[in-house]
């Protein structure tokens, strides 16, 4: 019958617990072929076995037709948690097809990070429409965490914490956690505070539990273990912390060293996931806002620039081959032969590039390793760039019966190995250096860099020993 689901041919439910069952290409399509049946009874069914975040994944693979058909069927009770899994466009979309009205609703359910992460992207007015279902403590934290700058700490903060005073004891405390009314849903570790409401240390749940209940907190707390982040401090500059220190917490303070907020290791996860799209994507010149949800002529505008930069990098190595023409209409394996060493410059370069964007986001290569790691990286590519002119030095003598090309395209390799792998690793530092972001043109540079030197070393080298 139309409609109808085999049990049998269901996934296996492999989650941790019974409650939901995994999101594959197979369930998705059965979900998928019940909207196409206008089977919305088996759809929602299917639907109410997901968790929101597979349900969120579930949108970004739907076409827009049956984006709508599944926003309709989870109106009438969704996890507004789900909204905070959606890539920004789609979010958005998904929005106004809820309306904002019944979006304003669920929201009050979420945390004031998580609400943040929600409107931060829509103009003033729709903001104000969304925050009016809020309380007036919890839309007076979020318009306060929308005035710190986009990606700082404050915009990714949660103000709900436990925050206890430094002279209670374990027992007090415990009593706080069993009776206060307010706590979050969920908390890692007790920030202790003194009286300026300053933390002076944070005290794990765990050392909580297994602590005498006379014991002062300030006498199991720790100091050392605790690290404060500036509420204005980049969240980059964050995640770095979380990484190199390996915190489940961190409290937030302003700048006279008040608590405002607090950042958790899940915040931190979204960061981390997020600088690494952002590198990957500027590294190949296209937009934060290119994605599989995107409309096509905002795709098609945000990929144009630096398609255009690059059209005027190629006319410049095209001008380079423009200066040897003579050259290579005497000797036309030369023409065959010269997009060799470019690409490969180029692909040694991108692989230097590529290691060396990677570490400056990550705060392993800085001025004090520099030298060494441009050092090192000159010395692969030659080493590379030796065993390449070997090779192409062999084929080519094998293919065209000459020697002397042989060791011009070998020659060649070198060369423009070596300059890739030099460029490579100083490119990224040098616009760095410069307050610019390596990640967004280091690869222009780079490709116009290895082109012209490959062309110039290869057809310059051919000119004086060929000729």
């Amino acid at each position: 019958m139309a409609g109808q689901v085999d049990e049998l041919d269901r996934p296996a439910d492999t989650s941790t617990g019974d409650e939901y069952v995994d999101l594959t290409p197979e369930y998705a399509r059965e979900i998928f072929d019940a909207l196409g049946e206008e089977d919305s009874n088996t759809a929602s069914e299917l639907l109410g076995e997901l968790h929101f975040a597979d349900i969120a994944d579930l949108l970004g693979w739907a076409s827009s037709n049956q984006r709508a058909q599944l926003v309709e069927l989870i109106r009438p009770d969704f996890d507004p948690e789900f909204l905070t899994e959606l890539d920004d466009d789609l979010r958005e979309e998904v929005i106004n097809l809820l309306g904002t009205d019944v979006v304003a609703e669920a929201i009050t359910e979420l945390d004031s990070d998580d609400v943040v992460e929600v409107i931060e992207d829509f103009d003033a007015d729709e903001q104000r429409e969304l925050l009016g279902a809020l309380s007036d403590i919890e839309r007076a934290r979020v318009e306060e965490a929308l005035s710190y700058p986009e990606y700082t700490a404050g915009r990714i903060m949660q103000r709900e914490l436990v925050a206890i005073p430094d002279y209670w004891s374990v027992g007090q405390t415990i009593d706080f956690l069993r009776s206060a009314k307010n706590l979050p849903d969920d908390f890692y570790d007790i920030i202790v505070v003194d009286p300026r409401y300053s933390p002076v240390g944070i005290v794990p749940l765990s050392r909580v539990i297994r602590t005498n209940r006379p014991v002062l907190v300030r006498d199991v707390m720790g100091s050392d273990e605790m690290r404060t982040v500036l509420v204005t401090e980049e969240q980059e500059n964050v995640a770095h912390l979380f990484r190199q220190r390996d915190l489940i917490s961190a409290p937030v303070v302003d700048d006279s060293g008040r608590l405002v907020g607090v950042i958790t290791v899940d915040d931190v996860v979204d960061v981390i996931d997020e600088e690494y799209e952002e590198d990957m994507m500027r590294l190949a010149g296209v937009g934060e806002e290119d994605d599989l949800s995107s409309a096509i002529l905002d795709t098609t505008r945000s990929r144009f620039t630096w398609l255009l930069v690059n059209l005027g990098t190629a006319i410049m190595a095209s001008v380079v081959i423009g200066l040897f023409e003579g050259t290579i209409e005497k000797l036309v394996a030369l023409a065959i032969l010269m997009p060799i060493v470019a690409s490969m410059g180029g692909n040694a370069g991108t692989q230097t590039l590529t290691v060396a964007v990677r570490a400056i986001a990550t705060r392993e290569l800085t001025s004090t390793n520099a030298w060494r790691v441009i050092r090192k990286e000159v010395a692969v590519c030659g080493l590379n760039g030796l065993a390449f002119a070997i090779l192409s030095g062999a084929v080519t003598w094998l293919w065209f019966d000459d020697l002397l090309l042989g060791g011009v395209i070998g020659a060649a390799m070198i060369i423009n190995l070596l300059f890739a792998g030099l460029f490579g690793a100083l490119i990224p530092l040098g616009l760095e250096r410069a307050g610019i972001d390596p990640a967004v043109s280091s690869s222009v540079f780079l490709t116009t860099i290895t082109d012209v030197v490959g062309f110039f070393a290869f057809l310059g080298l051919a000119a004086i020993f060929l000729l």
